[in-house]
């Protein structure tokens, strides 16, 4: 039953894209700048720090050529300020793009692209590809292994808790889940390590086994919090090993190791980066170690419940007392963190993220009826006990017929059966709350895609909208190139080269340009373009308002030879 609800929130829940917690801030130069002489770097300001990669920086020619370029660094002093350098012997003239692309403190990779032209606008456009932003390969596998960690380490964590702490009558029954739990966070962990390189760079999972990717791998922050989850692994088997043969070990050490491995989540998600760092690293912490034990406990306990021979009222009282505490401390830790990652109650529907936890919210509000009715099944159990009076034992008179033997384990009563009910609902809808919970980590939060909304360098758009229209008067064929630059809302600018029938360039006498806005009729407004020399073109462009306009392109061949032909384009 729990695993057909993993399955189908697998299939379901985590089939949108992953999204980045960076946002570009400013690049230098700025986007659509025309510089009188190229500049010796470029330079990217971020909102929070990152993580450079091999390729985080391409730089194309207006002959869409890769520009060598230095290697990528920080700017002295800055983890959030990414820089190249520049050719010294300059870039020549012409528009060039620049392909980004970086890792968010929060592990996840964002990328992005802008234009600038030195000496003038080139004439041709290069088309932006700033690179796939994930694989749906490597982004599905590693998905799958990132939820199974997290499922891994609540059962981990709370069966031990509640070895410990709830002090089971057959806790011989329970060493299988922590077993269960260990080896596939292992498997788990291992698995984001190896996936890692390729899901950075948005390649397919075969560039795992590249040996200078994994190298990388090894160097950087998340890959070096999953090599600190490997080796409180290792540390962990052997205290449960300890504790398997019957050995001393401290309880002081298991909270210990289970401490360093919730600081492994929060040294690796949205808690590393943003506003009030070492507080979200502790709220961070406590609210993985509550869901651990109770989720987890929750799994131990329904075990119990379904297995164990003899369940004593008092183990299940005590897990509803270490229930109680959990949630406390979740709710504490979640206010803290939905305030921080929000910004703002419009957040709330606005966004992704705010959409997913009103729909994490939702469940957990479903989850806290459920537990209501286990505490109630609780209450009964342990009041049914207490009325219970065992019956003595009569000598078995001599001569007379044997007693009856009384059975080795009574029968189930019906509050038991209710409690199985309602914990194992507990468990499934936990499940759900808890996969909701590793789809938000993946997600941007809404203070900062406010952030990048107010950013439009980070939108990750194309920079340029290139519309081809064709013309044909009389014996002259060809069409026209316009390149509307950054193709948005507000003020653009305009190149437009006309092309003869075999693609070379055409030089025409005029060549006109306007957009109507029919839906809102607004226009004609003319482009008045000007001859710059090979090109037609102007910078002073404005279209104020979002939607599909109407360009027409008049071209006058000769003195009595002209054509009109209008074509939509879509301003954002």
């Amino acid at each position: 039953m729990l695993l057909g609800t993993v399955l189908v929130l697998l299939l379901f829940g985590g089939a949108g894209p992953a999204s980045a917690h960076a946002a570009l801030r400013s690049t230098d130069p700025e986007d659509g700048t025309v510089l009188k002489s190229a500049p010796a770097y470029i330079t990217l300001t971020f909102t929070e720090s990152v993580g450079l990669l091999d390729d985080s920086f391409r730089v194309l020619s207006p002959k869409n050529e890769r520009v060598r370029t230095g290697e990528a660094e920080h700017v002295p002093g800055s983890s959030d300020t990414a820089r190249v350098s520049l050719p010294a012997s300059g870039l020549g003239e012409g528009t060039f793009t620049v392909a980004w692309r970086v890792v968010s403190a929060d592990s996840h990779p964002v990328s992005g692209a802008f234009t600038f032209s030195v000496g003038k606008p080139s004439a041709t456009a290069v088309t932006v590809d700033p690179g796939p932003v994930e694989n749906p390969a490597t982004t599905g596998l590693y998905n799958i292994a990132r939820y199974l960690a997290y499922l891994a380490v609540a059962l981990l964590i709370g069966t031990a808790l509640f070895l410990a702490l709830c002090r089971p009558a057959d806790a011989n029954i329970l060493p299988r889940l922590l077993r269960v739990g260990w080896w596939t966070l292992a498997g788990a962990t291992v698995a984001l390590f190896v996936l890692r390189a390729p899901y950075e760079a948005g390649t397919g999972p075969a560039r795992a086994f590249d040996a200078a990717a994994f190298g990388r791998t090894v160097t950087s922050r998340p890959g070096l919090v999953l090599l600190a989850r490997l080796v409180l692994l290792a540390l962990t088997a052997v205290f449960l090993l300890r504790l398997f043969r019957r050995r001393r070990s401290s309880y002081a050490i298991g909270a210990a190791l289970a401490l360093g491995l919730a600081l492994t989540w929060a040294a690796g998600e949205h808690a590393s980066a943003g506003i009030q760092v070492p507080v979200a690293m502790a709220s961070s912490v406590l609210h993985v170690l509550a869901m651990a034990a109770w989720l987890g406990g929750l799994t131990a306990l329904v075990v119990t419940l379904y297995r164990a021979a003899v369940v004593e009222p008092a183990t299940v009282t005590r897990f509803s007392r270490l229930a109680f505490v959990s949630v406390t401390v979740l709710v504490l830790t979640g206010v803290y963190q939905s305030w921080r990652g929000l910004g703002s109650w419009s957040a709330l529907t606005d966004t992704t993220y705010g959409r997913l936890l009103v729909a994490k919210l939702t469940a957990v509000v479903v989850l806290l009826t459920a537990a209501g009715f286990s505490r109630l099944w609780t209450v009964r159990l342990a009041t049914a006990d207490a009325r219970t009076v065992v019956p003595e034992r009569v000598p078995e008179p001599a001569g007379g017929p044997p007693l009856p033997e009384a059975p080795e384990e009574p029968p189930v009563v019906p509050d038991r059966r209710g409690l199985r009910r309602s914990v194992l609902a507990e468990v499934t809808i936990g499940v759900v709350v808890l996969v909701l919970t590793t789809v938000l980590t993946g997600t941007v939060p809404g203070r900062a895609e406010a952030e990048a909304a107010q950013s439009p360098a980070a939108t990750g758009l194309p920079v340029a909208s290139v519309s081809y229209v064709p013309f044909d008067i009389g014996g002259a064929r060809g069409k026209v190139q316009i390149t509307l630059d950054p193709g948005r809302v507000g003020r653009n600018s305009v190149e437009a080269v006309v092309l003869d029938a075999e693609g070379g360039f055409a030089i025409v006498p005029e060549l006109r340009l306007s957009f109507t806005l029919p839906s809102q009729d607004i226009g004609p407004l003319d482009a008045k373009l000007t001859d710059k020399g090979g090109y037609w073109g102007t910078d002073d462009l404005d279209l104020p308002i979002a939607g599909t306009w109407e360009m027409k392109v008049t071209v006058r061949v000769s003195e009595i030879d002209q054509v009109s032909e209008t074509k939509p384009v879509e301003i954002h």
